[in-house]
């Protein structure tokens, strides 16, 4: 995991497009600069990925980033960061010992992972047309349906796409190009809940705590965390049987 964590930081310092700079306050005095410096220099081209090599290294270097997302850095962190980072590579004495802070960096993470979940539910209950559940589920109708809605025993056929808090894509049923079929009474509290309120032909975005999503215990080999709040756009595509028939 320390590993990990280096590595990621190492990206983060020289990842293109990484916006590092602040703009300057109104107080902020630029320095002195030479005439011939005057001009401003031109945009410099991202880097061109050539070789495999290279297409693969820049591959990790978005899979690592992604991994310190839950830090929900600020741009003066960033900076912090950048200065651990170059401190590092040039071999300067470390202001802090790093092997006191290896463990406060997994306290951080689920603490600022913590603050991000709240912040994207909130956000989420804001969106017109919300509404948030008992259960903490915020709902919100993307497409109203004109069918049947379906019930917790019933088994329901969908097409969805699932996104961690910072966007990220983790599962998509639209990318295997097959709708999926389930008991609703079978898969997360969230999903139960939220399919409930919709309509065959509608669609509805569903922002999920953790609690009524995978909680502490995320699948095995997903990219999902821990306690992690996720958010699904859900088509529900047909009831499998005539649900009014039913009694």
């Amino acid at each position: 995991m320390r590993m990990q964590w280096k590595a990621a930081l190492v990206v983060m310092l020289g990842a293109p497009g990484l916006a590092l700079a602040q703009a300057p306050t109104k107080t902020s005095k630029p320095a002195a600069a030479p005439e011939a410096a005057t001009k401003a220099a031109p945009a410099q081209a991202p880097l061109e990925l050539k070789t495999e090599e290279q297409k693969t290294i820049y591959a990790l270097g978005i899979s690592l980033g992604q991994s310190v997302t839950a830090l929900a850095l600020t741009p003066e962190e960033v900076q912090v960061l950048q200065r651990g980072l170059q401190d590092s590579l040039s071999g300067t004495a470390p202001a802090v010992d790093p092997k006191e802070f290896t463990p406060k960096i997994q306290s951080l993470a689920k603490a600022r992972q913590s603050q991000v979940n709240i912040a994207t539910l909130d956000r989420a209950s804001k969106e017109p047309g919300a509404t948030r559940l008992p259960s903490g589920v915020i709902y919100r109708e993307l497409k109203a349906g004109t069918g049947k809605s379906p019930r917790a025993i019933d088994t329901v056929k969908v097409h969805y796409q699932g996104t961690l808090v910072d966007g990220t894509e983790f599962d998509s049923s639209y990318k295997r190009g097959m709708a999926v079929e389930f008991p609703l009474n079978g898969v997360i509290p969230c999903w139960t809940q939220g399919v409930q309120k919709m309509k065959v032909g509608g669609k509805a975005k569903l922002t999920c705590p953790g609690s009524t999503a995978y909680g502490e215990r995320p699948p095995t080999g997903s990219r999902i965390p821990p306690n992690a709040v996720l958010t699904f756009e859900v088509e529900l595509v047909d009831i499998p049987g005539n649900t009014a028939a039913r009694p």
